[in-house]
């Protein structure tokens, strides 16, 4: 005879879920919020191949929703594995958002997967298999069979469009949690999230808010060493994130309504801002060149950039985003020919100084104003490695100015780190010291740039 105690049915399976899932949230002072998980799906991810963003990025946006998450998992290509994680997740979930295993090779199992463990079949969507014909229309393609598998999601499941590639996404219910599916690649999943996923999920009375801030010029020891005690004066959590070579700071707060969380939040935002200073150049999503954008246009200026050594990467950082109200264009002056050809940097000078140097950045800063046509000009002339150093200018040594009517600003640093690492450094202290002569002006001519981040 089989005792009852060991024999669990459907019905008390869900109620020790629920049981679970309510202590779990009085243990760790969550109130009524929803839990959440993530489960990102491909074998390329746990191989290493690509780098997972797609996890941090959800995982962020389901904080900022009011739910709390507690897993993000990652699993491969594998029909059993897959199972074993969806029923493991939805056991401790209210909500899993998953991503990958949508696409139209053989490698991409996630609807059939999905549809054995729900015990159902696949059926093909109509509107889907539409949608899709339409867009291999535009492209002078036909639609082949490879594609129309990803219109097949497990029966009885709500298909979520997809307005940004071909494949479609699509939500079920296993046991009390609802899992989300949708594609692996970023600029498909993150617009379908936001048009089908957070309005169904947002949880406005979780009592969870959170400000992010985002900073340069400081390290993340400096940063943490200057907000020591910010949490139990603030009863916050704080989190940070390094983002090669900015850092964001996370405040996280929970009360007993959203409200009163985003009000703590913001409070702790505040004096962290008081903290940091100078070095906090925005909120949520913006970048810094974004930033710097936001100044320039509100001032009706126009910038033009002459690079040498980042080779085009400071202009590529001001065009990520709209940037036609204040990027006009660039020269990448890699010769010194080509410096005086298209900058008018004066040939002496070059001879005199070399190419890494305050008169050459100055005159191209300048040059660049003159020959764009702009209100502000900004150059980058440096020694980004690994081979190209001396004595008296080694490898990371890096020159940088920014030109106004109002004068000319020139700056140097030296860099330890790789080509990669210095290029990107020199075109962010570019960016970031027009920032600052745009909020404060120009400074005293022996200004160390270091100050700035102090």
């Amino acid at each position: 005879m089989v005792s009852n105690r060991s024999v669990v049915t459907p019905e008390r399976s869900k109620l020790q879920r629920v049981h679970w899932l309510s202590r779990l949230r009085h243990d760790n002072g969550y109130g009524e919020g929803m839990i959440a998980a993530v489960l990102s799906i491909g074998t390329e991810l746990t191989r290493g191949e690509i780098v997972n963003t797609n996890a941090s990025w959800l995982g962020e946006q389901l904080t900022q929703l009011g739910l709390e998450v507690l897993a993000a998992d990652t699993v491969d290509d594998n029909e059993g594995r897959i199972i074993a994680a969806l029923k493991r997740l939805a056991n401790h979930s209210d909500v899993i958002v998953c991503t990958g295993g949508l696409g139209p090779t053989t490698d991409d199992i996630t609807s059939n997967t999905v549809a054995k463990l729900l015990g159902v079949k696949t059926v093909r969507d109509d509107a889907s298999i539409e949608a899709m014909n339409q867009r291999f229309v535009i492209r002078g393609r036909e639609l082949n069979e490879s594609n129309s598998k990803q219109a097949d999601f497990p029966e009885g499941a709500s298909v979520m469009s997809n307005d940004h590639g071909t494949a479609p996404g699509f939500s079920v219910s296993i046991g009390t949690a609802r899992a989300y599916f949708m594609p692996g690649v970023p600029m498909e999943m993150r617009p379908m999230f936001h048009e089908h996923v957070a309005p169904k999920i947002k949880n406005s009375d979780a009592g969870i808010a959170q400000v992010r801030l985002r900073s340069f010029g400081l390290p993340e020891s400096r940063v943490n060493e200057k907000l020591r005690g910010l949490e139990e004066e603030y009863d916050v959590t704080v989190g940070y994130r390094a983002h090669f070579p900015e850092i964001e700071v996370k405040l996280l707060a929970r009360r007993s309504n959203q409200g009163e969380a985003l009000k703590a939040a913001e409070t702790a935002a505040t004096e962290t801002r008081h903290r940091l200073k100078n070095i906090i150049f925005g909120e949520g999503d913006i970048e810094l060149a974004e930033a710097v954008g936001v100044l320039l246009s509100s001032r009706k200026l126009t910038l033009g950039v002459a690079e040498s050594c980042t080779g085009g990467l400071l202009g590529e950082l001001c065009t990520e985003r709209s940037a036609t109200q204040f990027f006009s264009g660039g020269v990448i002056a890699y010769t010194n020919q080509l410096k005086t050809e298209l900058l008018g940097v004066p040939a002496e000078t070059l001879e005199q100084h070399g190419a890494v140097s305050a008169p050459v950045v100055k005159a191209m800063a300048l040059g660049a104003m003159s020959q764009l046509g702009v209100s502000v000009g900004v150059s980058i002339s440096g020694i980004a490695g690994p081979s190209g150093g001396t004595e008296e200018k080694p490898v990371g040594t890096i020159h940088y100015a920014v030109a106004t009517d109002d004068g000319v600003t020139v700056a140097k640093m030296r860099f330890p780190g790789t080509r990669t690492q210095n290029r990107r450094l020199a075109a962010y202290n570019a960016l970031n010291l027009l920032r600052q002569i745009l909020i404060s002006g120009h400074p005293r001519e022996d200004f160390d740039p270091r100050t700035w981040s102090a």
